[in-house]
C-alpha cells in the first residue's frame, strides 16, 4: 500500500462494519490506533499503513467474537485477502499451523485489510510468545493470533467517538517494548517497507514514533502507567519486565544501522505525513531513555530492594 489514509475515515468504516453489541469487546491497535489518537483533530494528518489490527478482548471471549464478526463481514461481501502462503480460506483437515488468518479487505477496496486477532490468556503460566487458536467459520477455517504482551492494551483502553476502543499510545510503546528485549535477526518481507527489515526494528521504531508524538508533559506520566499497568496485567513479573523493558531499545540506539532501518519504518508508516529526521527520532529515544525508562528501572530496583513484611509462625 503506497497511499496515504485519513485514520478517522478508515476507523469511521471499521466500527460501522463491527456489530455493535461487539464494540466493548474490540480494541484497535497498531498504526491505526496511533493515528487516530495523535491526529483526529487535524485533517492534513495522515499516515500509511495496510492492515487494520483488530483485537477481540477478553481472552476468554475471543473465539466466539471472532467468529460472529468474520462471518458477518463476510455476509457484507467483503472478501479474503489472498497471498502466496494462503491463496484461499482453510479447511477443516489442516493443521492449526497451516490455516491463514482472518484477513479481509471492505467490499471493492483492496488498498487495505483488516486483520482479527485475540486477546492473549490472563493465566500466570500463560506463554508470552504467539499462540494461536482455530476460528471455525461457515467460509472456512482460520487461526486467531495472539501475542502476549499484547495484553496490556487491555489496560485502560481509550474509547473513540465511533463507539469502539483504541489502546493507548503507552501501552503499545510498553507492549513493543517487551516483545523485543533485543535485536532479533527476524526480517520482514512482502512488506511496504521494501523488504529487509528486521521486525525488532521495525516494532522498535513504533516506540521511537509514539514517543514522539506525545507531548513532554504527556511523556513524564508513562513511568507511573506503566508500572500500575505491569502490577495489574503480569503482577508475579512486574519488577522483572520493569527492569528489562529498555534493553531492546538501548541496543537499537547504540546501532547506526538498526536505527536507520527503525527510521524508514516510522518515515514511510506512523510519521509518513511529517518529516522526522533520524537525528530527531534518535533524541525522542535518549529522551523516552532518561524520562521513562530509566525511572521505570530505578522504581522496580528499589521495590526488588524493599525488605518484605515477616509473617506469622
Amino acid at each position: 500500500m503506497n497511499d496515504l489514509i485519513s485514520p478517522v475515515q478508515i476507523l469511521s468504516e471499521v466500527a460501522k462494519a463491527i456489530p455493535a453489541d461487539c464494540h466493548q469487546h474490540v480494541i484497535i491497535i497498531g498504526s491505526l490506533a496511533a493515528g487516530y489518537h495523535f491526529f483526529r483533530t487535524d485533517e492534513g494528518r495522515t499516515l500509511r499503513t495496510k492492515d487494520v489490527d483488530c483485537m477481540f478482548a477478553p481472552s476468554a471471549k475471543a473465539v466466539v467474537m471472532a467468529r460472529g464478526v468474520a462471518e458477518q463481514l463476510f455476509d457484507a461481501k467483503w472478501t479474503y485477502r489472498e497471498s502466496t502462503d494462503w491463496p484461499a480460506p482453510g479447511k477443516p483437515e489442516q493443521p492449526l499451523e497451516q490455516l491463514p488468518l482472518v484477513r479481509l479487505n471492505p467490499p471493492g477496496n483492496d488498498e487495505w485489510f483488516i486483520e482479527l486477532l485475540g486477546a492473549p490468556e490472563e493465566r500466570p503460566d500463560a506463554t508470552r510468545g504467539r499462540n494461536l487458536v482455530r476460528l471455525e467459520t461457515r467460509y472456512g477455517h482460520f487461526t486467531l493470533c495472539s501475542f502476549g504482551y499484547l495484553g496490556l492494551v487491555e489496560h485502560k483502553p481509550l474509547i473513540t467517538e465511533f463507539g469502539i476502543y483504541i489502546a493507548s499510545p503507552e501501552m503499545m510503546a510498553l507492549a513493543n517494548l517487551l516483545h523485543h528485549p533485543r535485536i532479533g535477526a527476524e526480517v520482514m518481507s512482502g512488506d511496504q517497507f521494501g523488504g529487509g527489515i528486521k521486525r525488532s526494528n521495525k516494532d522498535l521504531g513504533r516506540v521511537l514514533a509514539l514517543a514522539y508524538l506525545t507531548t513532554t508533559q504527556e511523556l513524564e506520566t508513562w513511568p507511573e502507567k506503566w508500572a500500575e499497568a505491569l502490577e495489574v496485567r503480569y503482577p508475579m513479573e512486574a519488577p522483572e519486565l520493569a527492569v528489562r523493558a529498555g534493553t531492546g531499545l538501548r541496543e537499537l540506539l547504540a546501532s547506526p544501522d538498526d536505527l536507520h532501518q527503525a527510521h524508514i519504518t516510522c518515515s514511510r508508516g506512523l510519521l509518513a505525513s511529517m518529516d522526522v529526521r533520524l537525528e530527531a527520532l534518535q533524541a525522542t529515544g535518549e529522551r523516552l531513555m532518561a524520562d521513562v525508562i530509566e525511572p521505570l528501572e530505578e522504581k522496580a530496583r528499589q521495590s526488588a530492594e524493599r525488605p518484605r513484611p515477616k509473617t506469622a509462625g
